[in-house]
């Protein structure tokens, strides 16, 4: 049983005693690293007080010492854990909670009559194409049917946009059946998988489309939607969003928490991304299954931003079985980003307008490469490490954390390193430099969201 009855819950999750050895190896190596520099230290001073004939044999000796001095993981070419990296990246199935491609496809002008977006071949533009997927290892994105906030204050559009998207992807993997198929279980990926293809599971961004009518949720469920995020940037007639001031239901309404039991009845993951504070702790109250934030991060490195979870909520999750996947946005990775952008901005601007040129003129290009270089305002692949790690150590193990990039989806705010879907492995050979382990990397890129996923079925086959 998944559900939690306490008035005062924040104070009642405590962390589970989990492997932690992802962490310790990186601890072994500074020790050791620290204890053999110490030692050549001490042998330098005697040698240092020997008479000159001895000496330049002892700064030989030194410089042999010298080059022992680091344990034999860390003399690893830099090469072998970028080529490690790749390796595993092809191994093992990679399943990232959230990518916008079918709201790009809506904005570049597709309709459901037309051809599809092209995203087989190389895009001109966008996070997201097959080539790049499959050099990144990239083999089951879920497409994330967002539905914008204001979308849900007409009557009935909400639901029909979701549908012209579900309708979009579904084309997809009709249009380009030897690169793409449509993925309703962990079985489906992992037979996609085998097969050379990428999976197109569905997860609904704002569950404004299930409107008032509770039916709605396994009709969503029957088209192959496998999560739905109860809300957006507004609130909706299911709960409170992090975004909105209003806090019109103080959390989750009476029809959420009817929505909330129908979803875990019929099998669709509870998503908490968005949501208020409030909510989650309700859901978390509420729900007979696992639940998901599929593209969040820590607010311990966003202080006061609430579209990020705190660390009672990444503990509560965890104790849950449930799992946060990582947002890749430089805004949810470093409360320090938007800052620099701005600066990082008003420089580019005022450069250019002084010297009366655009972004594309080859003065502008040249200087804006090397600028950038300088004063890059982008988080970087290590801090979305640093999201993991402290995900790991609240929650005692690698049990509870995935990657949910949010590409196509936070424009550009990507962190360097992780532009795109091809640079997952950058990822993976950080997670392999500070000392985590093959095994670790398999939960973190899918076996934890398979786990979730697989026991909401379950929950949902019981009921």
């Amino acid at each position: 049983m998944f559900g939690i009855h306490n008035n005062n819950m924040k104070q009642h999750y405590k962390t589970s005693p989990k492997n932690k050895s992802a962490l310790q190896s990186a601890k072994t190596f500074t020790a050791l690293r620290n204890f053999r520099l110490d030692a050549s230290l001490v042998i330098f001073h005697k040698i240092f007080n020997m008479n000159q004939r001895n000496l330049l044999a002892s700064l030989a000796l030194i410089l042999f010492i010298s080059a022992c001095s680091e344990p034999k993981e860390k003399q690893t070419d830099q090469a072998d854990f970028s080529a490690k990296a790749k390796e595993l990246a092809q191994e093992f199935i990679i399943v990232d909670g959230h990518v916008d491609l079918p709201y790009r496809m809506e904005q570049g002008g597709f309709m459901v009559q037309q051809k599809v977006l092209n995203v087989s071949v190389d895009a001109a533009d966008g996070n997201f194409d097959y080539p790049r997927a499959k050099a990144g290892g990239l083999d089951a994105p879920f497409m994330s049917i967002y539905i914008p906030s204001q979308y849900q204050y007409i009557d009935g559009y909400a639901k029909k946009f979701a549908d012209s998207l579900i309708t979009m992807t579904k084309q997809l993997a009709n249009t380009y059946p030897d690169q793409f198929a449509m993925a309703y279980s962990p079985a489906d990926v992992e037979a996609n998988f085998k097969a050379g293809k990428i999976s197109l599971p569905m997860g609904m961004e704002n569950g404004a489309p299930v409107e008032d009518d509770i039916t709605l949720v396994e009709e969503f469920q029957k088209k192959g939607i496998r999560y739905i995020t109860l809300t957006h940037g507004k609130d909706n007639k299911i709960s409170d969003s992090s975004y909105d001031t209003t806090r019109t239901h103080g959390g989750l309404s009476e029809y959420g928490k009817q929505v909330v039991a129908e979803m875990n009845r019929v099998g669709i993951m509870v998503d908490i991304s968005h949501v208020s504070d409030d909510t989650f702790w309700q859901v978390m109250e509420l729900s007979t299954a696992p639940v998901i934030a599929s593209h969040s991060s820590a607010r311990k490195f966003t202080p006061g931003f609430e579209r990020n979870m705190g660390d009672d909520m990444i503990k509560a999750l965890g104790e849950n079985d449930g799992v946060i996947m990582i947002n890749f946005g430089s805004s949810f990775l470093d409360g320090e980003y938007r800052a620099r952008r701005a600066e990082y901005d008003e420089h580019v601007i005022n450069w250019l307008a002084e010297r009366e040129l655009s972004k594309n003129d080859p003065e502008a290009v040249a200087y804006l490469e090397e600028y950038t270089k300088q004063n890059d305002p982008w988080s970087n692949v290590e801090k979305v490490a640093d999201h993991i790690d402290h995900v790991v150590k609240l929650t005692g193990g690698t049990d509870n954390v995935g990657i949910g990039s949010d590409f196509d989806g936070v424009g550009d705010s990507l962190p360097t390193g992780l532009k795109d879907v091809s640079m997952y492995p950058n990822l993976i050979e950080e997670l392999l430099e500070r000392g985590y382990s093959e095994e670790d990397i398999a939960k973190i890129c899918y076996k934890n969201v398979f786990r979730v996923w697989n026991k909401v079925e379950e929950v949902a086959a019981n009921s």
